[in-house]
């Protein structure tokens, strides 16, 4: 039986269909397949990155903590240091004044540091000089907050005083260096005969 035109382009029809269909659903499955491909890889990606900057973050903490560290110990050494001076300015004081009685004057916030200083200094002093001191800290005249640093030391009537303030120190090194200074500035004088 031999198939007529229109049962052939309905076969034909019927292939075409089955061939779109067939088509469809591939497209479907390449799409679910990218799509799950893409998922796959975004996720992969987010966790790269977020591990990345966990990583970043944690080493950021660590080198803020290395720096707290490094601070504090900076912080320590600095208040070690006032602690020394403040020794050796009290030392140099009572040696200059090689007195039984002393009074001493410092700022009003410096007094605790002053007292141990003190305190301290009382056993190495008998010890070198081999003679006894009575130190006590004036509690109504303190230095006046502007000064830096230091200290004023008195005999017992208040009529010799070693000054050992920071700026006291200061006025001392710039006289010493005028010369230096002045030379350094002007060029030298010709008509100077004593350089000292």
């Amino acid at each position: 039986m031999a198939l007529t035109d229109a049962d052939v382009q309905k076969q034909i029809k019927h292939m075409m269909g089955f061939i779109e269909q067939e088509a469809k659903e591939k497209v479907e499955e390449i799409d679910a397949k990218a799509e799950e491909e893409f998922n796959i890889e975004k996720g992969r990606l987010v966790q790269t990155q977020r591990v990345k900057i966990m990583q970043y973050y944690e080493k950021k903490e660590k080198q803020i903590e290395q720096h707290k560290k490094i601070q504090m110990s900076n912080l320590l050494n600095q208040a070690r240091l006032r602690v020394l001076k403040a020794r050796e300015d009290m030392i140099m004081g009572f040696y200059q004044l090689l007195e039984p009685k002393v009074t001493v004057r410092c700022r009003q916030q410096d007094v605790e540091m002053v007292q141990a200083a003190i305190d301290k200094n009382i056993p190495i002093y008998k010890d070198a000089v081999k003679s006894n001191i009575v130190v006590r800290i004036d509690p109504e005249r303190f230095l006046s907050s502007e000064i830096c640093g230091g200290v004023e030391v008195y005999n017992a009537n208040g009529k010799i005083k070693v000054s050992n303030t920071l700026e006291n120190r200061l006025e001392l090194i710039a006289q010493q260096m005028m010369p230096e200074i002045r030379v350094n500035l002007f060029g030298a004088n010709p008509n100077r005969r004593f350089m000292d």
